[in-house]
């Protein structure tokens, strides 16, 4: 068979690792691989390269993706469509594997609905994909988070200040709330969960109170404060908004109703980069492989996905109609870390 594999949306670690395992397991059926350039985009100009051994060997340990990526959504226009599906019956294609998050995903989907061979690979630093319970790229994220945080932790110790911390996560929490939690930070602030900002900066003056003297609170990027007027929202090619300034905003807010010295930190796309954990390297590898085994089985409009310790397929529809969330029982589980 001939391949076409493609990485779409934000890159994150765990993308090579990925590319490597679908290689390696095609190289077993004896298929052609062929790497597409820049994602949809690339499948747009027919750009094109060989995966081969020599070309994934050592990508087990690289961070970003090797096929490079964009945010091209190729069912903006009709034309783009048309030429979207002429590109994959020129090149030969006999099925696509697109790595990617709600949007890559969504592309394949319409596409398996067109009658086209696709199978999905998920992929998002956010953790926000339903049908799976975990997506590589997250672990990763939420390391490098924690490690971060534990250092912003001794410069506030040692100049008696709160720092906010903003991390990505889009609309949904996951990567706040873990890092939040690894790192001990002293209160935590997700999309999911309206901002109690009376509640919080309370519980700031609490620690002051007690003598602690520094603190730590991490907030997601998607977080909305009340009340919070600016500027029109910038929209990418999917219609997201492309966020920006929660740090700055609360940080602003703490200072003004504590009189505590507050600085705020965006780590950004700090987190996207940098070599994949273990854990996202082999998680990677496994759905990487099922990937190969779903387009060999023709089961199409499916994606790899980890459910408990097996990799199972997932309709493609289910993973991409809606996105998961943090359910609001698990951070007020969480809330109990704020109590002292």
């Amino acid at each position: 068979m001939k391949i076409g594999v493609l990485t779409g949306g934000g890159d994150c670690p765990g993308l090579n690792p990925a590319i490597r395992a679908i290689t390696l397991r095609a190289m077993d059926y004896g298929d052609q691989l062929v790497g597409i350039r820049r994602g949809w985009a690339g499948l747009l100009d027919c750009d094109t390269c060989d995966l081969t051994l020599d070309v994934v060997e050592d990508l087990i340990r690289q961070g970003g993706t090797y096929l490079e990526s964009s945010r091209t959504n190729p069912f903006k226009r009709d034309e783009d469509v048309r030429r979207t599906v002429a590109n994959i019956k020129d090149l030969g294609l006999d099925a696509l594997i697109a790595l990617g998050g709600e949007d890559t995903l969504g592309v394949a989907n319409k596409l398996a609905k067109m009658g086209l061979p696709t199978v999905g690979v998920p992929k998002t630093m956010d953790n926000d994909l339903r049908g799976t319970d975990y997506t590589f790229g997250f672990n990763s994220a939420c390391q490098v988070a924690v490690e971060a945080a534990d250092r912003l932790k001794d410069t506030a110790r040692s100049h008696r200040r709160i720092i906010v911390l903003e991390v990505m996560g889009r609309h949904a929490g996951w990567v706040a709330l873990e890092a939040g939690v690894g790192a001990g930070a002293d209160w935590i602030l997700i999309p999911e969960v309206r901002a109690d900002l009376d509640e919080m900066c309370e519980h700031l003056q609490q620690l002051r109170s007690r003598g602690k003297h520094y603190g730590l609170v991490v907030v997601s990027e998607g977080v909305k404060l009340p009340k919070a007027r600016g500027k029109a929202a910038r929209l990418d090619a999917f219609g997201h908004e492309r966020l920006q300034g929660a740090a700055a905003g609360i940080a602003q807010e703490v200072e003004a109703r504590t009189g505590f010295e507050t600085r705020e930190v965006v780590l950004g796309h700090i987190i996207r980069g940098g070599p994949p954990s273990a854990f996202d390297r082999m998680l990677a590898t496994r759905v990487g492989i099922k990937a190969v085994e779903l387009v060999h089985e023709g089961r199409f409009g499916t994606m790899a996905a980890l459910r408990g310790t097996r990799i199972v397929s997932v309709p493609l529809e289910a993973a991409t109609s809606k996105l998961k969330r943090v359910p609001r029982r698990l951070y007020q589980e969480m809330k109990t870390l704020f109590n002292n």
